[in-house]
């Protein structure tokens, strides 16, 4: 690839990015930095003014931008979701699954053991994180298959590497996109299309609202024990910023990737590399 080939290649004039999850803190900085580099941006939430919110970050001078009402838990919606995006785009170029989190009834605790986890927290977990994924692929995968051609980046979590205390369905759920990513990446290359990519990012220790709670303390503002641990166990000695997830996601979902699918890049500070030693 010529230098000035690899540099339009991260130009997404005239491409249509779905993304569920986007209204999130880091789906979201995904959205604005696909934006600027000229993609048309679709928004697919269960809450329209949580998402609507991110539209007043986007610059439609450089892409279009709308926003789709949808469940990832229900296939109805997301099907409903992805014709009306057909019609105003005509095609998909590519999906971004980043919508998902954990839940305080699926976290352990001293007050709380891994016996005691009610079900439902066990569910809500599960769910959101891998069949929500499973779901949103079915349903707008197969526009790409139809197509030919298009690219899945789903988001992992370092958990699926190394299973973190105090979060097993977290963790058993992200392992399971990581599965589901590879598994895909193989079926839509050889049934459809290897001009369809399947790809993942991992990231590390993120803040965001939903963890939070395990990180920092509530009172002081300090670190918790638990985000003491990770910091000490982080080569580059910090959480990881909503940026920090720019560039992987945008080679991966850029030409320059093209001969890439099935991977899952971890983006976590070299805390997989480092044996605390």
């Amino acid at each position: 690839m010529e230098l000035e080939e690899f540099k339009n290649s991260f130009d997404f004039t005239g491409r249509t990015v779905v993304i569920t999850g986007g209204a999130g803190v880091l789906g979201g900085e995904i959205a604005c930095a696909l934006n600027r580099c000229n993609a048309n941006i679709v928004i697919i939430d269960r809450n329209l003014e949580l998402a609507k919110k991110l539209l007043h970050r986007l610059d439609t001078s450089c892409g279009q931008a709308m926003v789709v009402h949808g469940d990832v838990l229900k296939k109805e919606t997301l099907e409903e979701a992805a014709q009306q995006v057909t019609e105003r785009f005509g095609g998909i170029d590519a999906l971004i699954n980043a919508a998902g989190g954990n839940h305080p009834d699926a976290t352990t605790s001293a007050e709380r053991t891994f016996f005691d986890l009610p079900e439902s927290g066990l569910d809500f977990v599960v769910d959101l994180n891998l069949k929500g994924t499973i779901i949103t692929c079915q349903a707008f995968g197969k526009f790409m298959a139809e197509q030919k051609q298009g690219v899945i980046l789903n988001i992992s979590s370092m958990n699926a590497f190394r299973p973190l205390t105090r979060i097993p369905a977290y963790s058993a759920a992200k392992a399971g996109v990581s599965n589901f990513t590879q598994w895909l990446a193989v079926y839509m290359a050889q049934e459809f299309s290897p001009e369809i990519r399947v790809n993942a990012i991992a990231p590390g220790f993120f803040l965001t609202e939903q963890n939070r709670y395990l990180l920092i303390d509530e009172k002081g503002g300090n670190l918790t024990e638990r985000g003491k641990k990770i910091i000490e166990h982080t080569p580059m000695g910090r959480f990881g910023e909503p940026g920090d997830l720019i560039g992987a996601a945008l080679w991966l979902l850029s030409s320059a990737a093209a001969f890439v699918t099935g991977v899952v890049i971890p983006i976590d500070g070299g805390f997989s590399a480092y044996s605390g030693i």
